[in-house]
């Protein structure tokens, strides 16, 4: 009789998530922590929620407004009784956890509350070239201002954050628009009615996201989903906002409102909103914006008024924001293009309401932390790669504790370092587990160095340059490998890696 034909599990990454290995894990955890160091400067304080919360929590404020609920990773609890279970979800983003800690733990936080978070997110979504269904946020939020001028502060916590991660100044752009403003703009093109709010929401949903691609569709191509629709080059149609031609114009200009100072684009957005309420409203908190990036130095180098950013979620009510990096990379096909979008954020004061039926204003901005990576590394400013360990190597099986306390004393010093676990027997296998690892020195005692109470270094990375380029007058005058005595390890190993940096 035949045996069974045992199938084994297949080892692949789940399509749309990727792993991690050390140089990246570090590179991410060293942005990270220069992130923290800002916006812990600015005051706001750490905040770690749970990966899953409840979807009735997390709420239909997902990034596709077509699809509420949908878009995340979800699954019911076992039945209880004759009790059905919650259903749980992965979170989508850190701010929806932090609407609902906010309202369960608002009689003991500060109002204002003013925290930062950093962590995975997970999105349900059809995963493409660059993008995957896991990966890092770095928000900061402030529940309970109502003033806007805790939407300039975030503004000036987002620059001064891209500048401390390596992004120089004339290489990003934070834009800012209102979302008031294009309320206004709206209610001038009647596709807004204040007495009747629920009235040709569909309308305004294809008008925000028409706007959030002029980037990618030009002018033209927004003008047409303005109106009837658009067929894109595969053939697919999108239906339009079916707005008139006067109703698109009035849309258009305001997404080509932006003037050379801040103040011209203002003014031509006063133009613009007319006699709408809501829209003036929206043109004041932006000139008090402006005032308060002017007071604090925040230049239009810096920080601009930018009638086209609209961001796509729709709980933002008031002031959005968007980190823009404006210096070229090539794409998969050669061509030029700029970086894009980083970050992003807004003023959503009606997210608290949803637990607490009272209205709790709040602001804040999200780093998209992998695509910040992607961008110092397309810019060539991405950290070095990590360097590996010291390695100490085994002559003498029998003289282990005699290797591991080499080790030890490297490691008090600040020095990473480790021994050779595998087998001793082949130096050369040593040697190239070194290579592999990134080793910039390796620490060689046998019996004879023992005896004479002095260790070898060997310099790997010198070692790695001489054998590649250098002549042998060359390689006399620069020996990678030195002795020392015992004693002066420490020193000279610290020595010879500060010399491989400098």
């Amino acid at each position: 009789m035949a045996k069974d034909k045992i199938r084994r599990p297949r080892a692949e990454t789940p399509k749309g998530f990727r792993d991690y290995f050390g140089a990246e894990v570090t590179a991410r955890a060293a942005m990270l922590r220069r992130i923290a160091e800002v916006y812990h400067a600015y005051g706001f304080d750490a905040l770690e929620t749970s990966g899953v919360e409840t979807v009735e929590a997390l709420g239909k404020f997902l990034p596709d407004v077509d699809r509420p609920n949908e878009g995340v990773f979800a699954w019911q609890e076992d039945v209880e009784g004759s009790k059905p279970g919650d259903w749980l979800a992965l979170r989508y983003d850190l701010t929806a956890p932090l609407a609902r800690v906010y309202a369960q733990h608002r009689n003991d936080l500060p109002t204002p509350y003013r925290r930062y978070a950093m962590g995975p997110v997970w999105r349900n979504e059809k995963p493409g070239p660059g993008r995957f269904r896991q990966f890092y946020q770095c928000d900061a939020d402030t529940v309970g201002a109502p003033s806007v001028a805790a939407d300039a502060e975030i503004c000036a916590m987002l620059a001064d954050t891209l500048e401390a991660v390596g992004i120089s100044r004339g290489d990003y752009i934070v834009r800012v628009n209102n979302r008031k403003v294009l309320n206004g703009v709206m209610e001038m093109a009647g596709v807004l009615d204040p007495s009747d709010p629920e009235k040709f929401t569909a309308e305004r949903g294809i008008v925000l996201r028409a706007i959030d691609k002029l980037d990618r569709l030009g002018t033209d191509g927004v003008r047409m989903l303005l109106g009837a629709g658009r067929k894109d080059d595969s053939g697919d149609f999108t239906k339009g906002a079916g707005l008139g031609a006067e109703q698109a114009e009035v849309v258009m200009g305001f997404m080509e409102a932006r003037r050379d100072t801040a103040a011209e684009t203002l003014a031509r957005l006063r133009e613009l909103v007319g006699g709408s309420a809501i829209g003036a409203e929206g043109v004041d908190e932006l000139e008090t914006i402006a005032a308060l990036l002017d007071a604090q130095g925040m230049g239009p180098d810096r920080v601009v008024i930018d009638p086209s950013v609209v961001r796509g979620l729709g709980y933002y009510t008031g002031p959005v924001f968007e980190a823009e990096l404006t210096f070229e990379i090539r794409d998969e096909k050669g061509r030029p293009r700029q970086f894009g979008s980083v970050a992003g954020g807004g003023r959503y004061d009606d997210l608290v309401k949803r637990f607490t039926g009272q209205a709790v204003p709040a602001t804040g901005v999200s780093i998209g932390v992998d695509r910040l990576l992607a961008a110092l590394a397309a810019k060539g400013r991405s950290e070095a790669e990590a360097q590996g360990p010291v390695v100490v190597t085994v002559m003498d099986r029998d003289r282990m504790a005699d290797y591991q306390a080499m080790a030890s004393e490297l490691r008090a010093a600040g020095i990473r370092a480790e021994v050779y676990l595998g087998n001793p027997k082949n130096f050369g296998n040593q040697m190239k587990y070194a290579d592999r690892r990134g080793s910039p020195v390796a620490v060689i005692e046998g019996g004879d160095e023992k005896d004479r109470g002095v260790v070898q270094i060997k310099d790997l990375i010198l070692g790695a340059q001489i054998a590649k380029d250098a002549t042998l007058e060359e390689w006399k005058d620069r020996p990678s490998q030195v002795e020392v005595p015992r004693a002066a390890l420490v020193d000279r190993v610290r020595a010879m890696i500060e010399s491989q940096s400098s």
